[in-house]
């Protein structure tokens, strides 16, 4: 398995546009993609502009493929004018 976690710091008053785009991409994302295993998105009111991401991918191969998707690249796109910064960390998990 593979672990992706995200966090997103929205620009102040864009977080009815973000938040909505957002949701479609990680439903996209366990709909089209069969290495996508998990994609939560969340927030907390005590920092109303991040958002967090943690997703499951099946391995690396499977997050590069995200990464290529169309989906992806549109959500990207869509929401690089509202985003003020992005940290995206990446964990391999380790076997027993």
């Amino acid at each position: 398995m593979f672990a992706v976690t995200v966090i997103f710091e929205v620009k102040p008053g864009a977080m009815g546009q973000f938040l909505p785009r957002m949701r479609q991409q990680a439903a996209d994302s366990l709909a089209r993609e069969p290495g996508c295993t998990q994609f939560d998105v969340w927030t907390d009111p005590a920092r109303p502009n991040d958002v967090f991401l943690y997703e499951l991918y099946t391995g690396a191969a499977a997050f590069d493929t995200h990464l290529a998707s169309d989906h992806f690249k549109s959500f990207a796109a869509d929401v690089e004018a509202i985003v003020a910064d992005k940290t995206l960390l990446t964990y391999a998990k380790q076997e027993a």
